[in-house]
């Protein structure tokens, strides 16, 4: 397993309809590093944002899209991803980066 440091775990946040719904909940969605663990997540987040406290952590990977060459019959795949679903706690701050959206 890659030695993965925090800063290096979430990539970037997910902006939908879906995930802006999920945060009245107190529920945040992130990219995240394809080899980081639940407990990794954890910690970055809690490190990154400060008086924030995780309850939970649900993830998710996505496989690569399919995709074709223009004008041939050459096929491949987008590179895979994986999706984070932090969930926070009652008394727990609230993330900044996802304020006003």
């Amino acid at each position: 397993m890659a030695n993965i440091q925090y800063y290096d775990v979430i990539l970037k946040p997910v902006v939908t309809e879906k995930s802006m719904g999920l945060m009245a909940d107190k529920k945040y969605t992130f990219y995240v590093h394809t080899e980081a663990t639940k407990s990794q997540i954890k910690e970055a987040v809690e490190k990154m944002f400060q008086g924030t406290k995780v309850k939970s952590v649900n993830t998710m990977n996505l496989d690569g899209k399919k995709k074709r060459a223009r004008g041939s019959f050459q096929y491949g795949t987008t590179a895979k991803q994986k999706k984070a679903i932090v969930q926070l706690t009652e008394d727990s701050a609230d993330i900044e980066i996802f304020e006003g959206l």
